[in-house]
């Protein structure tokens, strides 16, 4: 964290390992020594690895450095909250009407920027006419080709038929008016699924 970074005359130690500002060691100096060429350069001495003996400091830019920092703490909170796979579940014998309200759902979540597993439920003997689950799964792309990709071909896992969709990363023409185009992310684990079971 940058605020846990002691700084110039804050770092009290006698003797430090010095790295300059292009990244060059130039070894164990007086810590004195050291602030001096810093403030000569009108950067600061920055203590970047405390524990070591001696310590180790760099001459750099603390202001910009804490800037850099904050904004990879952002991005990287940013990323985190984007991440996550919902997970949208289809019988065979769904009706039109359930099929196109899941099927927005779908869309949906992908807009936001999520993974979707999509997951054909088959009972009793349904499950031998595994062809009727990926009929559904071949509607379900064919209907969202504009705002998804098949990261994970439809296989079947037990009695279930998994199929997992990727937001595509073209423009999106229906999310125009609020477009909020967030890269794909990271598969979040199980945990973050959102399971939308049939009535």
């Amino acid at each position: 964290m940058p605020g846990d970074h002691r700084v110039n005359e804050r770092i009290r130690v006698e003797t430090v390992r010095l790295i300059d500002q292009d990244g060059n060691q130039r070894g164990v100096m007086p810590t004195r020594d050291a602030l001096a060429l810093a403030k000569s350069l009108d950067l600061d001495l920055v203590e970047i690895a405390p524990t070591a003996q001696p310590p180790v400091c760099r001459i750099m830019d603390y202001g910009k450095f804490k800037f850099d920092e904050a904004q990879k703490a952002k991005e990287s909170r940013r990323k985190t909250l984007n991440v996550g796979v919902k997970e949208m579940k289809y019988r065979p014998k769904i009706g039109a009407g359930d099929f196109d309200t899941k099927t927005r759902l779908v869309e949906k979540f992908l807009s936001e920027g999520h993974k979707v597993k999509v997951t054909i439920m088959f009972r009793g003997r349904e499950s031998a006419h595994p062809e009727l689950g990926k009929k559904i799964l071949d509607r379900i792309v064919e209907k969202l080709e504009d705002v998804a990709k098949v990261e994970s071909a439809p296989k079947l896992d037990g009695r279930n038929m998994i199929m997992v969709l990727g937001p595509e990363k073209k423009s999106r023409p229906k999310s125009a008016e609020g477009s909020k185009d967030v890269a794909v992310q990271e598969v979040a684990p199980s945990g973050a699924e959102v399971s939308i079971e049939e009535a």
